[in-house]
Formats: structure tokens, C-alpha cells, sequence
């Protein structure tokens, strides 16, 4: 780049007015500095004061000039001014008072009084300073355009982060911040009024005539509960700030919509990220049921972590065609390679597993929906879930695959149902099949329910409100636990990381949450009320559970190195003849010969009435 060139890009991205005021500045202070030596403080100037002023004014304006843009400080627009501007800002004006100073000396020009040399930084800092803060605080309280005001929900120290994100944001402006704390009531924030109790935040908005809120306390708190409940009583729509995974890839920090997610939402699962690495990088992943929630979302997170060549496998073909889309669009350099066949096919899965060799399987395919697996369909789930599995697992140990991960369910833990005991008895068949397979590390992973995953209850209900209602829950005391696809998924890549051959890992869940109160946040979040969207309740569907067990305490799981992972414990229940067991099922038609089978494989198995 030529030097008239670099020298206009230089000058197009400072601009000449920020410069040029800054020099008007020097120079109107080095003038009062001036005033301030001779008539202020009543001492008598030289004769040559008039030649002194002009002759220095031009070598401040000069050295002050080239001291601010050496420190870069027109790199920030002055209405985005912030501390660390503001350092800057310093240190280059007292480089430019001493780099005066010394220039003065070297001139001599006669009889110039030296205090000017402290006076003038003085009232010259000053002055840029102001400057800085005056565009700063007409930018901050421009008068609404289009912007769309909003009011700030959370504690001080959280709302101060969210303000933080929101600088420099055109579509929103908060006006005020209301605490869950009753003693930050009064106090202000970075120029907006912190209101508390006893004002409710429904007069706040009214007062404020504002219709948006946007939640700042800790995902899952339950000051965050507090505020979204007093939300809802002042009809306010919901927003909060993106998570970093979510801002990081377009810079963007605007607001978004409050999702349940956002409310039940726990804390980043902490991986052995270099570990999972090591196991993944450069070798093969396969992993069956590819097309649902938890199989789609697993082979997101083993591309992220640089897997050498994923295989995706399912049934469905039209489940397949929509993950291809989408790793094609965020991953197109990855070797994938997306097949149809079905788990219960054990000649094909073996041809498959023999062409790609996978280092680990995941398994993943499964049914899993409770009311439809409990009579015309048990045999469908047992084919599936048991014998799935045994075919799965045995073509992972045939190839030479190192680890085998299954997919279980909480409601496996003392099964009611026809779904929870075929899980349950998959996990026994793998118990068993690790034991006839020592080369390769075979464990089950057990999670509850996951927000979003086809099937939940979270989709459902979004329609039923969608379409004005009335939202079905089947019992007002019923309670699930929750977490969200990513964090499962994550911690079945650990588990498969860490787990020994044949133990069955549980994932902390956290607490239970009522699946009444999760419909109701979930109309709130809407922007409706209760009574425009009702509730009814349906009774209990065949096979279900009112309170699922708990799957992560401490008379019934051993700790792992992971803070959310734990091994469950089971009392022997026997050998597992897989031939034999096979034979059965295959020779199975009626749901009650299915269930009779269950109650003698699996000991646990309790059918519900």
C-alpha cells in the first residue's frame, strides 16, 4: 500500500471531526491556561506574552494532536466512550504534557512561564474528557425512535451485565431496572432507577409505559421464577440476551424471545474437551437413530469436537434427508456418509459396521413413547429396544468398534410400562453382551426427559396453546425431570469417554418440575393468560408414572470423576441367555404374552393397573 494510500484509509476509518475538535480543545485551554497564570492569579505578564501564545500554541496543538493518535484513541467513536477509553485518554495526555514540556525546553523561548507546562495538561484532559462524555451521554439519552423500550429484570449485578450487552443495540432501550431485593430499591444504575418492593413491577411498567422486560437473573434461579410470575401478572413480553454459542458466530447481541429452556436451563456441562478429542479425532463415529432428537444432536457435538468420519444412520428417510441438509450447511468439509436401515436387521447393520469400522457407536434408536409401546405396539418395542440393541451391540464388537453407548431412560428405574422395561431389559442384554466382549467397552446412559425431543411434552403444548387450547396435562401432581438436548448429549459423549465396560451411568437431572407448572410458564411465556388459555387435566395414559424415581442420589449410584454423571447400582438379577431370549421374542404376537415376558427378565418390572 502507497503511503497517500495508507494514509486516506488511515484518515476514512478516524474521520477529521473528533481531530479537529480535540485540537480546538488544546488550543482554547492553552489559552486559559494563560488567563488562568496571569489574571486569575494577579501576576504580571511579560511584554512579549502575545508573542509567546502564538508562538507555542501551534507546538502544543501539534504535540497533543499526535500524542492522541499514536494512542489510538479516535479508535472509538466518542459516543461508545468507555473505561478503558478513558485510560487511554490518560496515558496519552500525560505523554503529551511531558513531550510539551520537553519541546519547550529545547525552543527556550524567552520568558515563558514554566507552570504553564502543569496548568495546561490539567485543564487540557479535562476538557477531552468532557468531550467524551457529552457525545456519551447524548447517545445514551437520544429520544425514542424506532427503538422499542424495555424494562431490565434482575438483581443490580445482573442487570449490569445485560445493560453492558445492550450498548450501542438501535432496537432496544431499557429504562429502568427492577430487583427482586427489596434493599436495592432506590439505588441507580448506570443512570436508570432500580425499583423493588413493595412497588410491583406491573405499576413499574405502567408508570414506565413500557410492554417489554427483559430477564437478567441466573437461568433456573428462582428469583428468575419470581419475576417472570410478577411478568405475567403485568403482561409483559419476555425477552432475554442470546447464550454465547448463540451470538458468538454472527457478533450479534440483541434480545430474543424468552424460551423454557431459557427458564429451566441449568449450568454449562463442563467436558474433558481434549479428551473427547483425542477419542474422536481422525477415526470413525457411528451412531443409530441419527435422525431424532438425541441422535441429531450427538452427531452436532462429534463434529464439533472434529470426529474424522461420522456414519449416520436410521430408518427414517426422510429424518436422514433433514440432518443431511444441515451438516452440509454448518459442516461442509466433513466426511459423512448417511445410511437407512433399520437396528433390528442384524445381517445388514453388520455389513454396515464391517464397511465404516466405527471406532465408537452410539445407539441411539429406540421407541420411546409410553401410551403408544404399551399394548398394539409391545412387541415393536421389544423388538426394537431389546433386540436392537443386542444387534447393535454385537456388530460394534464384530467390527472393532472400542465403545459402545446406549441410549437408556429414567423409566427404566422400576419400570411401570412396556417401554421402561424393554429398556431395562436392554440394559441387561448389553450387561451381558460386555461380558462375551471384552475388547469392547459397553455402557448404557440414562437420562429423563428432554426439552424439545419429538414426543415431549413441551412441542405438544406449544401447539395446543398456539391453537388457543386448552392445554392437557394428565395429572395436577404429576412432576418429570428435565434438561435440554445439548447438555444430554454432551454428557452421553462423556459417559462413553469415561464409562467401564457394562455399568450404566445416570445423568443428574437437577429437580423435578411439575408438568402443571411447566404448562404454565410456558402460556406465560406466550404472552396469554390462564384464562385465555385453560388448563384441563386428562388423567393418567396407560403405563405412566406420577412421579418418576430418582436418578442420581446416593443409596443408589456410586460418584464418577463428573460432578453430573454417576454409576447407577442394580442387585445381580442372573444371566442373560441372549439366544434364547431372542428365540422368545421373535415367537411373540400377543401385549400380554410381552408382558409376561418382561415380568420374568426384568424383576423390577411392575405393570401399572
Amino acid at each position: 500500500m502507497t503511503r497517500r494510500a495508507w494514509i486516506g484509509a488511515a484518515t476514512s476509518r478516524i474521520g477529521w471531526k473528533p481531530p479537529l475538535h480535540d485540537a480546538l480543545a488544546v488550543a482554547l485551554t492553552w489559552l486559559a491556561a494563560f488567563v488562568f497564570r496571569f489574571s486569575l492569579l494577579r501576576n504580571n505578564a511579560p511584554p512579549n506574552i502575545v508573542h509567546i501564545v502564538l508562538a507555542s500554541l501551534p507546538l502544543a496543538i501539534a504535540v497533543w494532536t499526535g500524542c492522541l493518535l499514536a494512542f489510538g484513541v479516535y479508535r472509538t467513536p466518542w459516543r461508545y466512550a468507555s473505561l478503558p477509553d478513558v485510560r487511554r485518554l490518560a496515558a496519552a495526555s500525560g505523554v503529551a504534557a511531558l513531550a510539551l514540556a520537553a519541546s519547550l525546553l529545547i525552543v527556550r523561548l524567552p520568558a515563558f512561564p514554566r507552570s504553564i507546562a502543569l496548568i495546561h495538561p490539567l485543564l487540557a484532559g479535562s476538557a477531552l474528557l468532557a468531550l467524551r462524555l457529552l457525545a456519551r451521554s447524548r447517545a445514551e439519552r437520544r429520544p425514542l425512535g424506532s427503538e422499542q423500550a424495555l424494562i431490565v429484570l434482575g438483581s443490580v449485578d445482573d442487570a449490569a451485565q445485560a445493560l453492558a450487552a445492550l450498548k450501542g443495540n438501535r432496537q432496544w432501550r431499557a429504562l429502568a431496572v427492577f430487583s427482586p431485593l427489596p434493599e436495592e430499591a432506590g439505588s441507580s444504575l448506570q443512570g436508570l432507577d432500580v425499583v423493588a418492593a413493595p412497588q410491583t413491577l406491573a405499576q413499574a411498567a405502567r408508570a414506565l409505559d413500557v410492554r417489554h422486560a427483559l430477564v437478567a437473573a441466573g437461568a433456573g434461579s428462582a428469583t428468575r421464577r419470581l419475576l417472570l410470575e410478577q411478568a405475567n401478572d403485568a403482561r409483559l413480553a419476555l425477552l432475554t440476551l442470546p447464550r454465547a454459542e448463540d451470538w458468538l458466530p454472527q457478533g450479534r447481541t440483541a434480545p430474543r424471545s424468552l424460551e423454557i429452556a431459557d427458564l429451566l436451563g441449568r449450568e454449562a456441562v463442563q467436558l474433558d474437551a481434549r479428551g473427547l478429542s483425542e477419542l474422536l479425532a481422525g477415526g470413525c463415529a457411528l451412531v443409530t437413530g441419527a435422525g431424532g432428537s438425541i441422535g441429531s444432536e450427538l452427531c452436532r457435538q462429534l463434529a464439533r469436537f472434529g470426529v474424522g468420519h461420522l456414519v449416520c444412520l436410521d430408518s427414517s428417510e426422510y429424518a436422514i434427508y433433514q440432518l443431511e441438509q444441515e451438516l452440509s450447511a454448518h459442516h461442509p468439509g466433513l466426511p459423512v456418509t448417511y445410511l437407512t436401515a433399520n437396528v433390528r436387521e442384524a445381517q445388514r447393520l453388520r455389513e454396515l459396521f464391517d464397511a465404516h469400522r466405527p471406532r465408537i457407536v452410539f445407539h441411539a434408536a429406540a421407541y420411546k413413547h409410553v401410551p403408544l409401546m404399551e399394548r398394539d405396539n409391545a412387541i415393536e418395542a421389544l423388538r426394537t429396544n431389546v433386540l436392537g440393541t443386542v444387534n447393535a451391540a454385537r456388530a460394534a464388537a464384530a467390527c472393532g468398534a472400542q465403545r459402545f453407548v446406549l441410549i437408556s431412560t429414567d423409566k427404566a428405574v422400576n419400570p411401570t410400562n412396556v417401554m421402561g422395561a424393554s429398556k431395562r431389559l436392554a440394559e441387561r442384554a448389553l450387561q451381558a453382551l460386555a461380558r462375551e466382549h471384552a475388547g469392547t467397552r459397553m455402557v448404557a446412559v440414562r437420562f429423563g426427559n428432554v426439552l424439545g425431543s419429538s414426543g415431549s411434552v413441551v412441542p405438544r403444548f406449544a401447539q395446543q396453546i398456539a391453537a388457543g387450547g386448552p392445554v392437557t396435562v394428565t395429572h395436577p401432581d404429576i412432576v418429570r425431570y428435565f434438561m435440554t438436548i445439548p447438555e444430554a448429549a454432551q454428557l452421553v459423549l462423556q459417559a462413553g469417554l469415561i464409562g467401564d465396560s457394562g455399568q450404566i451411568y445416570v445423568l443428574d437431572m437437577g429437580e423435578p418440575v411439575r408438568i402443571v407448572d411447566l404448562a404454565r410458564l410456558m402460556i406465560r411465556l406466550s404472552g396469554r393468560q390462564e384464562d385465555e388459555v385453560p388448563i384441563v387435566f386428562s388423567g393418567l395414559r396407560p403405563g405412566e408414572k406420577l412421579f418418576e424415581e430418582l436418578l442420581a442420589d446416593d443409596e443408589t449410584t456410586l460418584p464418577t470423576p463428573h460432578p453430573k454423571l454417576r454409576v447407577a447400582r442394580h442387585a445381580d438379577s442372573g444371566t442373560l441367555a441372549l439366544g434364547a431370549l431372542a428365540a422368545r421374542i421373535d415367537a411373540l404376537t400377543a401385549p400380554d404374552a410381552v408382558r409376561a415376558l418382561l415380568t420374568e427378565q426384568v424383576p423390577e418390572y411392575r405393570p401399572a393397573a
